[in-house]
């Protein structure tokens, strides 16, 4: 029973070498770094939530609301330096790593499916729920979770995987565009209310 214990909570050992080696090349700036940065932390939801938020929940105090999670992300985030796994393996443990490693798998497939969707939403209202009303005729879908199967969410998916395939640095730059592009749009609503 001790042997197994001590399997769950081996840690691994840090060599100096593994830490400057790598068999990538480094192809991101500081530019490209801090425009991933922004993207990843400035989503979608941040045009519905504020305005969910106030309404419903928190009220005037939307604004402490988003200060608290402001902070919380800011701790999330200075905790490692390199991927959330390594460092759990490093500090706590294989077991925790484990866990840790699997729910940022699926943490990154359910954020990318959840951006796909609201894109498609998004796109759907534009064209009067045209695309909803023809894929729920067409593709209709009997589970609780939706009416019909969403071929638009799917396509950008794929589109954006096909994107990332292509190399870091053209993806890079393609995310810089969107980036500026959200930015603008936030200091838009910030400034015209």
């Amino acid at each position: 029973m001790a042997n197994w214990l001590k399997v769950l909570i081996r840690k691994k050992p840090i060599e100096r070498s593994a830490i400057t080696t790598t068999r990538l090349e480094r192809c991101l700036s500081t530019l490209d770094l801090t425009m991933l940065g922004i993207g990843s932390t400035l989503g979608l939801g941040v045009y519905i939530l504020a305005g969910q938020v106030a309404s419903t929940k928190a009220g005037p105090a939307v604004t402490l609301s988003f200060f608290i999670a402001a902070v919380a992300s800011v701790f999330a985030g200075l905790c490692y330096a390199g991927s959330a796994y390594v460092y759990s393996y490093i500090t706590v443990g294989e077991f925790m790593a484990f866990i840790i490693g699997w729910n940022l798998i699926l943490e990154y497939a359910i954020g990318s499916a959840s951006i796909a969707r609201g894109y498609s939403g998004y796109v759907d209202s534009l064209v009067n729920y045209q695309i909803q009303d023809h894929f729920t005729k067409w593709a209709p879908l009997n589970f609780g979770t939706s009416k019909y199967f969403d071929f638009f969410a799917f396509s950008i998916a794929i589109l954006i995987a096909g994107l990332l395939a292509i190399g870091v640095k053209k993806s890079t730059r393609l995310n810089a565009v969107f980036t500026v592009m959200n930015v603008l749009g936030v200091i838009y609503a910030i400034i015209c209310g």
